[in-house]
């Protein structure tokens, strides 16, 4: 017998399927892994396919040397989901499967943990001398139930131990401990669903991708746990996808308290041993309801009966480094081989998907209005320029501060969301116009005013503080545009007294970082919570009535497509955390530039009126959904190397000029936007063709880029990211 397997080494040279002879002792079956001699060393590998002959001279062959465990670790629809993205992507096989385990279980550094117990012998007569105080004791001890074998050694030695299970009088017991991650459960709260709401459920049955789009407060939630529900009665499983750790505590808390045991949580948050239990007990079938971020699509359930993505219009669902994919995609292909439904929700969904529903290729749902009955709260625009006519050149204007008294003094809660971490974006000199960067990344560093230092937020090295321009020596040294820092230090002057609470990449670094400021928030009133974009979905605070939003226009002038619909998306999301139960909400939004059209539908709520305009400016402008970039990025630590790679590569894909002719909208070779990161420079060849012949111009640029270069090139289809 012979397997054909894939070395877990992630080099574009080991990109194929090698063959191995299989021991007549060795059992073994497809999805295993194992450990192989390579060269002059011994690799792991993945069993991918078991058959009677082989394609190579038999002498030629080496054997498996051992499997690694007794099981199957990538199950068969995981090996047709490797071939699937690889082929979508263009990603190394090694790379794909990799994605599918726990990185730890790769690499060998977590594995099940066991506990030793002693208990008592059933039915057993004891009869100690007098001199065995000692056991005598353990026997007092073990009456009342088992014990820890460590701590009982710990007391009475384990002399005592052996001569009482030598005696037959008591056992060792071994279990297997599970580490769970830690969740505030809430009871099951049964609500009372609307019409909208029921109506949703009674639509979702068939094996078709579902876009939901429901306003924020619309009850998304409800719906999706009474999807999951009647999924579990048909004795089948599912996954449940939110775009931010910070959501998790809220929604595995909610599904814990309505399914219990049944939910298990994968994400990067956790510790090695928790991710590796989790995904076993999701493995094992055990648990039935994976929940996560954009990792736990690839949880490995069978049997799925459901998939849902909330969020859906989320960035975060795109994986910008290696291995690049969609979740959507990968979400997509396993709801068609699981033949059950694929529901995307969303109160902004993406352009791209509400195009896509507009075709019929998605079907649509709406639910118009807040489960509540309330009306969304209103948002006021205040125009800062004005402001600073009036001589206000702070970071807040009078409307918010007068509306964040009205807050405290109400003893309620409000969220500032400023999408911007650190004290200041940047520090530059008055005199010569230096602005402080990273020595390894082509970006300026940003001030951090609880450290006292200077950050740079793509490779995470830190400097001192400039207290002199290193220049021209100048003490003249400003600040740039303000971050969660700085408005939480001018909140703190303005309410001494008031709990300022602070979410950001900063403060939610450590273990359960998020559940914690989320759950002091909760409990403190008035508070005010400041944050970045990890608080503008999902969080449903009662108490919240006004929202700020600080800085409306740091998005809106990106370049980037997107950028207008982003800077709706989160307008909308983070407007949506005020006024959910009784009380009325507000939402006080300041911009320098009020007449913006994207600030004229996002006060109004106006999702579609923002589609029409959008869609129109993308389709006079062949942008997506009416077209496809692609983007080519190109990395090394030379740069002479790099460039030689992109002219190599630009020679060849300009010939496509002439076979595909108008079908090639726009293809240029270029420095990317940030020249280097982590001291590695970059370089990019951008393109953009029409949908038409889209397929074949881009298998023929994946060809010719991988006969012309030997080191890993990244593509990139519709990057989130053109940075």
């Amino acid at each position: 017998m012979f397997a054909e397997i894939i070395i877990d080494q992630d080099a574009k040279a080991l990109d194929r399927v090698f063959e191995y002879i299989i021991p007549q002792d060795l059992a073994l079956s497809v999805g295993m892994r194992v450990y192989i001699p390579f060269g002059k060393r011994i690799v792991q590998g993945y069993i991918i396919k078991i058959k009677d002959d082989c394609d190579y001279e038999i002498s030629k062959l080496k054997s498996i040397i051992s499997k690694i465990e007794d099981f199957s670790a990538i199950k068969t629809e995981m090996l047709q989901l490797m071939e699937f993205m690889a082929q979508k992507n263009h990603l190394k096989l090694a790379s794909v499967l990799r994605l599918f385990l726990p990185s730890e279980m790769r690499e060998g550094k977590v594995k099940e943990l066991f506990k030793t117990y002693y208990s008592l012998v059933e039915g057993v007569q004891i009869n100690l001398s007098k001199s065995a105080k000692k056991q005598a004791e353990i026997v007092d001890i073990l009456a009342g139930g088992k014990r820890s074998a460590v701590e009982l050694a710990e007391i009475y030695g384990y002399s005592s131990l052996k001569a009482l299970r030598e005696k037959g009088y008591i056992k060792k017991e071994v279990e297997e401990i599970k580490r769970t991650p830690f969740i505030i459960c809430q009871g099951d709260k049964k609500v009372e669903l609307n019409q909208c709401q029921k109506n949703a459920i009674e639509r979702i049955k068939e094996d078709k991708t579902y876009l939901l789009h429901g306003v924020t407060g619309s009850g998304k939630t409800e719906i999706y746990m009474n999807l999951i529900e009647n999924t579990l009665e048909k004795g089948k499983n599912a996954i449940m996808l939110v775009p931010e750790i910070s959501l998790t505590p809220q929604i595995m808390s909610n599904f814990k308290g309505r399914f219990g045991e049944a939910v298990a949580l994968l994400h990067s948050g956790l510790s090695a041993g928790e991710r590796f239990d989790e995904w076993k007990r999701l493995f094992s079938g055990e648990a039935k309801i994976a929940i996560g971020a954009r990792s736990a699509i690839f949880a490995p359930l069978e049997n799925l009966g459901m998939i849902i993505i909330d969020e859906e219009h989320e960035a975060s669902y795109i994986s910008e480094s290696n291995p690049r994919y969609d979740t959507r995609d990968v979400a997509q292909f396993r709801a068609r081989y699981n033949s059950c439904p694929l529901v995307l929700g969303s109160a902004t969904p993406s352009i791209e998907s509400y195009k896509r529903a507009e075709d019929g290729e998605f079907e649509l749902i709406e639910l118009p209005v807040r489960a509540n009955g309330r009306e969304m709260p209103p948002v006021q625009i205040v125009d800062m320029m004005e402001e600073l006519r009036r001589g206000n050149g702070g970071i807040f204007s009078n409307q918010l501060i007068a509306d964040l008294c009205n807050v405290v003094n109400n003893k309620k809660q409000a969220m500032i969301f400023i999408n911007r971490r650190g004290f200041s974006s940047f520090m530059k000199c008055k005199e010569c116009g230096y602005i402080a960067k990273c020595s390894d990344c082509d970006v300026s560093l940003v001030y951090h005013k609880e450290d006292n230092r200077l950050k740079c937020h793509y490779c995470g090295k830190q400097y001192k503080y400039l207290a002199r321009c290193p220049s021209c020596h100048s003490e003249h040294v400003k600040y740039g545009a303000v971050g969660t820092q700085q408005i939480v230090s001018k909140l703190k002057e303005l309410f001494p007294d008031v709990k300022i609470l602070r979410m950001d990449n900063d403060t939610t670094s450590t273990k359960n970082a998020h559940q914690n400021i989320l759950n002091e928030f909760k409990v403190t009133k008035p508070a005010i919570l400041v944050g970045t974009q990890m608080i503008a979905k999902g969080h449903d605070f009662e108490d919240v009535i006004l929202v700020g939003i600080v800085d409306a226009d740091q998005s809106l002038y990106q370049s980037d497509y997107r950028a207008t619909e982003r800077t709706f998306q989160l307008i909308t999301q983070v407007a949506g955390r005020a006024g959910r139960s009784v009380d009325e909400g507000k939402v006080v939004l300041q911009t320098y530039s009020p007449r913006h059209y994207v600030f004229k539908f996002a006060s109004n709520y106006d999702y579609k009126g923002f589609y029409r305009k959008e869609v129109n400016i993308r389709q006079t402008a062949q942008f997506p959904p009416y077209s496809r970039i692609l983007r080519i990025l190109f990395c090394d630590f030379d740069e002479n190397h790099v460039r030689e790679q992109l002219k190599m590569c630009y020679t060849d894909i300009e010939k496509l000029r002439k076979v595909y002719g108008d079908d090639i909208i726009y293809l240029d070779a270029m420095k990317s936007p940030i020249k280097r990161i982590q001291d590695k420079f970059r370089y990019q060849i951008m393109m953009r063709f029409k949908l038409a012949k889209a397929d074949n111009i881009e298998n023929e640029v994946f060809r010719m880029v991988d006969s012309a270069t030997k080191n890993s090139v990244f593509f990139e289809v519709n990057p989130q990211n053109l940075s």
